[in-house]
């Protein structure tokens, strides 16, 4: 052993002096190599003979899942490509999810429109312009109707990109799968239900941190009993990634919210393994390659560690980080957008082997406005080249062992559980986010990002290196205006085909349950849902008992 460390040690002497003789004919590009999260990157990897490996990595569906949760990941299926989509009416984003699933498309994802987002009906002053201009415009239980028609709920599962309204669209599914005669332990998907990062990041908050935490744990405890296949909440670093955080920031936030909803689980008496197994994470995948990789990994990593070591969690199923991944939006460009396709490309594979669940590929004109329907299609395809073609889905954790992946993966750990400790510190991501740290923190990061590629020490292909001369005028996807006066005309409809008096003994009930600290509110909401109560009538009412972020 001694004398293959001392071979060991004068094989690397032996590169080191080869090298410097070889810098001075072939200096390297840059004084430093750093990745997106500022971490440096070593010219090269080797092993560290006193690393204990197994300890880190273990083996594929076994703690801490370094590896990846399961122990044939895509050997045995393939991660769920369900890719995001939603504009103008339920009719018209129907058409592109049947157009999609006939394409290959394994799952759905749901984009609503603002108003909805945050509460509002299309007929509100306050959503005038934007009715179905970012997703689908939801107003009542007719609009969700439209949207499922004619899809299985029983055999597609669908992810919703809901936060503030949750509970309301969640309720509005249930009873689509009812009417369907699906059995509530069938239905299966996502609800996002993550309002930490809408105050940290994205901004479509309705309520207080209090009643909007009260909701997400309220939907916990409905969803183990009455829909247990379903994921009650997707943590979402995506959209922190999207503000312009590092990907060591969007780990370590993502992480830390997640902390916080399993400390109000457990607050509101919850046992941790009855709801644990169905929390779910979305994560962004961004271009430096390897980083993105390493990142996942890492984050596995600690997760698994926090929940049995920290929680005490007992069911395996409880450490394991389930997570979907989207490539970045905010890495496209609307210049040269066919560039667009490859870093896509790039970001899918990162994710592919960074070991996701499930995977939406962006498409190359999303910088531009909501993508046509040839663009959602290279988009899939991407997903099912890569799966079918690339041999990368042929072993497990393809680049597991790899010297600069490992020592990655350790950095990015190190730097994660750094910022956890901080949040740690203020009292937990709750008084983290009211103490504006996180925000702080991804601001700042944004502007450094944003200054490295004004000064075109990032290089950005076909906007500050390599531009060509271009007239930016694709075929792009146009909402019709007609729409918004279309969706104000079938809501009026529905409250005067609806019966009025089933509606308001629905919302009195909802208010005087939502008046008590600690009354279930679920059960209601389904009820005033059923009686087709819009989203606006039901927000309004917990408005009055709650009251509104003001941010």
């Amino acid at each position: 052993m001694e004398d293959k460390h001392a071979q060991n040690k004068s094989s690397e002497a032996n590169w080191k002096q080869a090298t410097e003789k070889a810098l001075e004919r072939f200096p390297e590009r840059k004084p430093s190599f750093k990745t997106s999260s500022n971490i440096d990157v070593d010219r090269l990897y080797y092993p560290d003979p006193t690393e204990n490996y197994n300890q880190k990595l273990g083996f594929p569906g076994q703690y801490p899942y370094t590896r990846g949760i399961q122990p044939t990941m895509y050997r045995s299926r393939f991660w769920t490509m369900r890719q995001y989509a939603g504009f103008g009416s339920a009719a018209e984003t129907n058409n592109r999810f049947r157009y999609l699933l006939e394409q290959g498309q394994t799952g759905l994802s749901v984009a609503f429109d603002l108003p909805t987002q945050i509460g509002y009906d299309s007929d509100d002053p306050m959503a005038e312009g934007e009715v179905g201009k970012v997703g689908v415009a939801i107003d009542s239980l007719a609009d969700m109707e439209k949207l499922l028609d004619g899809i299985p709920l029983d055999q597609v599962s669908t992810s919703m990109t809901i936060n503030a309204p949750a509970s309301v669209l969640l309720c509005m599914y249930i009873a689509v799968g009812e009417k369907q005669g699906v059995p509530l332990e069938k239905l299966t998907g996502t609800i996002q239900n993550d309002i930490l990062k809408e105050y940290i990041a994205r901004g479509t908050y309705i309520f207080p941190p209090k009643p909007s935490m009260r909701l997400i744990t309220d939907i916990f405890a409905f969803c183990q009993t009455h829909i247990p296949k379903f994921n009650t909440i997707s943590i979402s670093g995506y959209h922190i990634r999207e503000a312009g955080s590092t990907a060591v920031q969007e780990a370590a936030f993502t992480i830390a919210n997640g902390m916080a909803y399993v400390d109000h689980a457990l607050e509101a008496g919850l046992d941790i393994d009855s709801f644990a197994p169905r929390l779910a994470f979305f994560f962004n995948a961004h271009n430096n390659f390897f980083e993105e990789i390493a990142k996942f990994r890492a984050a596995r990593r600690i997760w698994a560690r926090i929940m049995k070591e920290h929680y005490g969690a007992k069911n395996p199923k409880s450490w394991k980080m389930r997570f979907h991944t989207q490539t970045g939006g905010s890495t496209l460009t609307a210049q040269q957008p066919d560039n667009n396709i490859v870093r896509v490309t790039i970001q899918a594979l990162a994710a592919v082997m960074g070991g996701t669940q499930s995977l939406h590929t962006n498409s190359r004109d999303e910088a531009l406005s909501l993508p046509t329907e040839d663009s959602a299609r290279i988009a899939l395809r991407t997903q099912q080249i890569l799966a079918h073609e690339s041999g990368v889905s042929d072993t497990v954790d393809p680049l597991g062992g790899s010297y600069y992946v490992e020592a990655l993966t350790d950095d990015i750990e190190r730097d994660v559980n750094r910022y956890l400790e901080q949040i740690a510190d203020l009292g937990g991501a709750v008084q983290a986010v009211e103490a504006g740290f996180m925000q702080r923190e991804i601001h700042q990061a944004a502007y450094d990002t944003q200054k490295d590629i004004e000064k075109a020490e990032t290089t950005i292909v076909g906007l500050n290196a390599y531009t060509i001369d271009e007239d930016v005028n694709p075929d792009l996807m146009k909402v019709d205006p007609a729409l918004e006066q279309a969706q104000i005309n079938a809501i009026q409809t529905i409250r005067n085909e609806r019966d009025q008096a089933a509606v308001d003994e629905a919302l009195a009930n909802l208010k005087a349950q939502a008046h008590l600290e600690d009354g279930h509110l679920m059960p209601f909401i389904l009820k005033a849902v059923k009686a087709y109560a819009t989203v606006g009538e039901i927000c309004n009412v917990l408005r009055s008992e709650f009251g509104e972020y003001i941010g």
